[in-house]
């Protein structure tokens, strides 16, 4: 299968010897929500994460939860949110984080179809797994919309080669066994998770949930490929740091992966 847009622009970026930051921000999260991903997009992104809220997000932790509740009472919604993406004018890939029953209840391919319209590279549906994934990774493949899969700490060996083969853009590695949330320390499981991929995959391997500090980004980046950072971003949000406060930490995470 060809390399999709997400998958080449990152491929490049790590052949120029660039460790890769993926920040997440929740779509509809306050009126200048866009302006916080064109913000973090400019500040040294790789490619932005856009989390399309949903009332009942068994991945996320509190932060993330508590900011998909004040977008959806706000009246966010995935057409609105994908219709605000059309006009972002961003040079760096997006990828979509929201779950089966919004793609579900759009329709797989009238989703897929969206998502592309909108000019998202990707998406990522955590609870849709590998065993479970053919029917919405068809059309998605088919939109040109690359399918990221999840592997947890604790996924067997033959289930993470299935993970690794059937993943588009790259591969989502979760750095714990829990929800999203900001952590004091780096989890021993992530490094192991991520050389596990590594050895099964020449896909980059990024590692999110868990990466709070530059200091954090920057270890991981020593055996991945990148990070995902979420919460860490997204309660500064929510504090009030609006677009340049988002880009001042993204650019502070950019920095510490440079160095």
């Amino acid at each position: 299968m060809a390399t999709g847009r997400l998958e080449g622009a990152l491929r490049a970026r790590r052949r120029a010897g660039r460790r890769l930051l993926v920040p997440y921000v929740t779509g509809g999260l306050g009126r200048d929500w866009l302006e916080v991903v064109r913000a973090v997009a400019s500040a040294g992104a790789d490619a932005v994460e856009v989390g399309i809220p949903f009332s009942d997000p068994v991945m996320d932790g509190p932060v993330i939860q508590r900011a998909s509740e004040l977008a959806l009472a706000a009246g966010a919604t995935p057409r609105a949110i994908l219709a605000e993406l059309a006009g972002a004018g961003l040079e760096v890939p997006l990828v979509v984080m929201t779950y089966a029953n919004v793609v579900a209840r759009m329709g797989y391919r009238r989703c897929a179809e969206a998502l592309a319209e909108a000019g998202v590279a990707g998406a990522i549906l955590p609870d849709l797994p590998v065993d479970e994934i053919d029917e919405w990774a068809a059309v998605a493949d088919e939109a040109g919309v690359a399918t990221v899969l999840l592997a947890a700490p604790t996924t067997p060996d033959e289930r993470l080669a299935r993970i690794c083969a059937r993943s588009r853009g790259f591969v989502y590695a979760v750095g714990l066994l829990g929800v999203t949330g900001e952590r004091e320390a780096l989890a021993r499981s992530a490094a192991q998770l991520a050389l596990r991929c590594k050895a099964r995959t020449d896909l980059p391997v990024l590692v999110g949930v868990g990466i709070s500090t530059p200091g954090q980004a920057r270890e991981i980046s020593e055996v991945a490929d990148g990070a995902v950072v979420g919460s860490a971003l997204v309660r500064r949000l929510l504090e009030g740091a609006g677009p340049s406060g988002a880009a001042a930490f993204v650019a502070e995470l950019r920095a510490a992966l440079d160095a």
